[in-house]
């Protein structure tokens, strides 16, 4: 597989959020998010060719019992599949983050499922249609709760996003609690600003509230 980074840092979002962590970053994506926070997977993929048994050599260099396989969108590649036994049988804890547009069959305690909204779309860009086409793929999001411990994580960048989570969360039955609103932006500031009214509509809703605290710490910096 084409790999953008590996890096040992602290989980930013999610349930994790404050854990140590090790971020193996898999280029290539079937999307293109207009405010991708990693363009270099997505728009233009970067990165070198990778083994599996080098990846997980790469990983036990760091003191971490949790990986993260990132993106990008990891679930589009088969390799995945065996390079997930090959942690777990390290004994680390595997998470994987996705947008939930592709199924594998993955060895996986944390599926961090991030379904793309309508705010998504790049709508001056040729990628536009094919974009909104696949970002919601309610049949695979389905299965993938049903199979893995999960987490759905929304990127939220308007009070108006509230109505289309609601109803991707009613029509794939997930409960509010497993629902986590996440503030767009890569600067602490905006973070910041739209964390505040988004803790008020969690608090409404019951959703709960995801920090992003690698944006706090050190910005829109790569790596971290």
């Amino acid at each position: 597989m084409r790999i953008a980074e590996i890096f040992y840092s602290i989980q930013g979002e999610g349930t994790l959020v404050g854990v140590p962590i090790v971020f193996v970053s898999v280029s290539g994506c079937n999307l293109r998010c207009s405010w991708c926070d990693t363009p270099y997977t997505s728009w233009n993929p970067e990165g070198d060719e990778w083994t599996n048994g080098a990846i997980v050599t790469e990983v036990a260099k760091y003191p971490a019992r949790h990986v993260v396989i990132t993106g990008g969108e990891p679930m589009l590649f088969a390799p995945v599949v065996e390079l997930s036994r090959q942690l777990k049988d390290r004994g680390l804890h595997v998470t994987f983050e996705t947008a939930g547009t592709v199924y594998q069959p993955v060895s996986c305690d944390l599926m961090s499922i991030s379904p793309k909204l309508a705010n998504s779309t790049p709508k001056e860009s040729p990628f536009a249609a094919r974009h909104e086409n696949l970002r919601y793929q309610p049949d695979v999001l389905k299965q993938l709760i049903n199979e893995f411990e999960y987490q759905l994580k929304f990127v939220v960048s308007s009070k108006e996003d509230v109505i289309e989570i609601r109803a991707i969360a009613n029509a794939i039955h997930a409960p509010v609690d497993r629902v986590l609103l996440m503030p767009e932006g890569t600067s602490p500031e905006r973070v910041r600003e739209r964390g505040q009214w988004i803790a008020e509509i969690c608090k409404q809703e019951g959703f709960r509230y995801s920090p992003r605290l690698h944006v706090d710490l050190w910005g829109d910096k790569r790596g971290v």
